[in-house]
């Protein structure tokens, strides 16, 4: 019996890993840099006034990644924001292994090219330790999401969580596993 494994999984195995290998002068297979997970997270700022924008949100989120959402609850009290501790005030999912690169190519062949004048993704968004994070600033980009039944446009940043030691490693990394960078 054949097992499935993403088309992503299969192109970082068989083409990405050799390249970067030779690109990067790695001796052994296991130092070429590889992405770990994929953080995403929805802050909802009106979540205060409203509780079912956090419900809604969390079912988007859950349609958008194929994985249920975890609603994100505040840590403290800010009385300017009249916000309390353990309030929620968010959404958030990590995927790893298959659904990481299931919603990977789903991001770089569908919603991304939809992203309207679309010119490619900032290289701005690394942290200095090779990890990428991009926001999104509509979640009617993604094909799961029905735009007449959306209540209110909310944002997300998506975080790229890689093993690279350095933002070039992880910038040669995405680029071969297909993000659009700007040139």
């Amino acid at each position: 019996m054949k097992t499935y494994t993403p088309r992503l999984k299969n192109k970082y195995k068989s083409e990405i890993v050799p390249k970067l290998k030779s690109e990067l002068g790695y001796e052994n297979l296991m130092q070429v840099p590889r992405l770990r997970k994929i953080c995403i997270n929805q802050g909802i700022g009106q979540a205060v006034n409203d509780k079912k924008l956090v419900e809604i949100a969390a079912d988007e989120m859950t349609r958008i990644t194929g994985q249920k959402s975890v609603v994100a609850l505040s840590k403290k009290d800010i009385s300017n924001f009249k916000l309390r501790k353990g309030m929620p005030i968010g959404v958030k999912v990590t995927l790893r292994k298959d659904k990481m690169y299931e919603f990977l190519d789903r991001l770089i062949s569908v919603s991304l090219p939809g992203v309207r004048d679309f010119q490619g993704i900032s290289p701005n968004g690394f942290d200095g330790r090779g990890n990428y994070t991009l926001g999104i600033k509509e979640q009617i980009i993604f094909p799961e999401i029905k735009v007449d039944e959306i209540k209110k446009i909310t944002g997300m940043d998506i975080t790229f969580v890689t093993s690279a030691n350095s933002d070039e490693e992880g910038l040669s990394l995405l680029k071969e596993l297909g993000l659009p960078f700007k040139k």
